[in-house]
């Protein structure tokens, strides 16, 4: 944690994309990574697993979920200067189609507000080959600063 303190967070998330530092442990369960960082805007690539399906075969709601709360907790996550971290207070799903069996998708998350106390961003999931919206969300995050013991 100190040394993820003593870099913006833009530079936190471009050394994940870069390889610097290890990614969220739940993108590898889950078959998603980040695909690419820039201020206020962060993609997470992914083609959700046979796991993540539920009784019907449908893809579980969750998967949708987890992937764009990554997405746009992380682009908030862009705006941080060092010091500060976030974390999600409350997200918004609207699924709008299910994600078809081998598919790869891009969660696109964008921030519309970063203030001193609270994120907001909004997120996309897209078919990247045809475009197809799948899903869009929101969220609003928490800013702090960590008091290290």
């Amino acid at each position: 944690m100190k040394e993820i303190l003593e870099i913006s967070g833009l530079d936190m998330m471009q050394g994940i994309l870069d390889g610097i530092y290890p990614p969220a442990p739940i993108s590898k369960l889950l078959n998603y990574n980040v695909h690419a960082v820039e201020r206020g805007k962060v993609v997470f690539r992914g083609k959700p697993n046979l796991a993540s399906r539920n009784p019907m075969g449908t893809l579980h709601g969750g998967w949708y979920g987890t992937i764009l709360d990554s997405a746009m907790a992380c682009a908030v996550m862009t705006t941080l200067p060092q010091g500060k971290i976030q974390t999600t207070l409350e997200f918004k799903v609207n699924i709008i189609r299910p994600i078809p069996a081998d598919v790869e998708v891009d969660a696109v998350g964008t921030v519309e507000h970063a203030g001193r106390s609270t994120g907001v961003a909004v997120g996309r999931i897209v078919d990247v080959a045809s475009g197809k919206l799948y899903a869009s969300a929101s969220t609003t995050c928490i800013i702090m600063t960590p008091k290290l013991k």
